[in-house]
């Protein structure tokens, strides 16, 4: 299925004390858009919606300036840091009723933003999702590239459906934001929800670069924490697999019950406290591993019968979207 009608893009940018990077990126976002515009690949009333996620820098302040300069350029603040996740989600939700499609892009300038071209090709080519995925890591450390890997392929086992290399560099049309919109959980992995949505989709690769300027905000203990939240929101194989696990204790703790048993009528016991202390500490660490396990879920369920929301926008360049 290919398209006839110039869609009309708005570009989200998610952004947490980004002042450094932000005066760089900005310019070249806005050369991009232009020039799509230019081919007639987009509509020529196409934006760019920076999402202040409760920077604690000068960022709304350039961002606000920027809008003040180019109307091309548009912005809205969160009311507090929320998460990049939640940051991403608002700046769809504020464009998916004024845009026939959108790219979610970080405004570090490590995703090369000359495959937007493509994704927006693909798009007119009749898919309604275009995943923007890493050729390769060559930029990143070997504890980078070792720590990612692992996190995909976990993220696979786990049962989370995700795109390898693929992190919030993506298109996506209006039509999928207004199903999108229905998913109403408050913890939320959009790298594992989206595939869920369906719709048609591909992939478009390129080659990340490093950073312009400023520092990564996603560390390893946040990589850490996002492949929590994608596991336990999108997945309950680890419910199963302490299923499992428990199954194979108390098989293993009958089959030492039995040789016990043996051991006594046959008068072939002997002191054992080492190996007794050894079983107690595992089945004790087992225990406290799946209460663990399960007070996360416990947890995800507890946030989500509040029912708040997901984000707050505070203050827009402009007020009436």
């Amino acid at each position: 299925m290919s398209r006839g009608i110039i869609p009309r893009l708005f570009i989200i940018i998610p952004c947490y004390n980004e002042e450094k990077v932000l005066p760089l990126t900005a310019p070249l976002f806005l050369t991009k858009l232009t020039d799509l515009a230019a081919a007639g690949k987009i509509s020529g009333d196409s934006r760019i919606l920076f999402v202040d996620d409760g920077s604690k820098d000068s960022t709304w302040e350039i961002i606000k300036q920027l809008a003040a300069e180019e109307p091309h350029y548009q912005g809205i603040r969160q009311s507090r840091n929320r998460g990049h996740q939640n940051a991403v989600l608002a700046g769809l939700m504020e464009a998916k009723d004024r845009c026939d499609i959108t790219i979610s892009i970080d405004c570090d300038g490590q995703d090369d933003i000359n495959a937007m071209e493509e994704m927006v090709e693909a798009y007119m080519a009749g898919s309604e999702i275009v995943y923007g995925v890493r050729n390769n890591r060559d930029t990143d450390s070997f504890f980078k590239r070792f720590t990612a890997t692992r996190f995909y392929k976990l993220m696979n086992r786990m049962g989370v459906e995700s795109v390898y290399n693929h992190a919030d560099y993506r298109l996506v049309s209006a039509r999928v934001l207004q199903s999108f919109a229905d998913f109403k959980e408050v913890n939320i992995y959009l790298r594992g929800m989206f595939p869920l949505v369906g719709f048609p989709s591909t992939s478009v690769y390129y080659k990340r670069e490093e950073r312009l300027a400023g520092e990564s905000h996603y560390p390893l203990k946040k990589m850490l924490g996002l492949a929590v939240d994608g596991i336990t929101s999108l997945s309950i194989r680890p419910i199963r697999l302490i299923t499992g696990l428990g199954f194979v204790v108390s098989l293993l703790s009958l089959i030492g019950l039995i040789w016990i048993l043996i051991s006594h009528f046959t008068g072939h016991t002997v002191a054992g406290w080492a190996s007794l202390a050894a079983i107690v500490c595992f089945a004790t660490g087992i225990q406290m591993l799946s209460l663990g396990i399960i007070g996360e879920y416990i947890g995800k369920i507890y946030m989500e019968t509040k029912g708040r929301p997901r984000y707050i926008i505070s203050e827009r360049t402009e007020e009436d979207p």
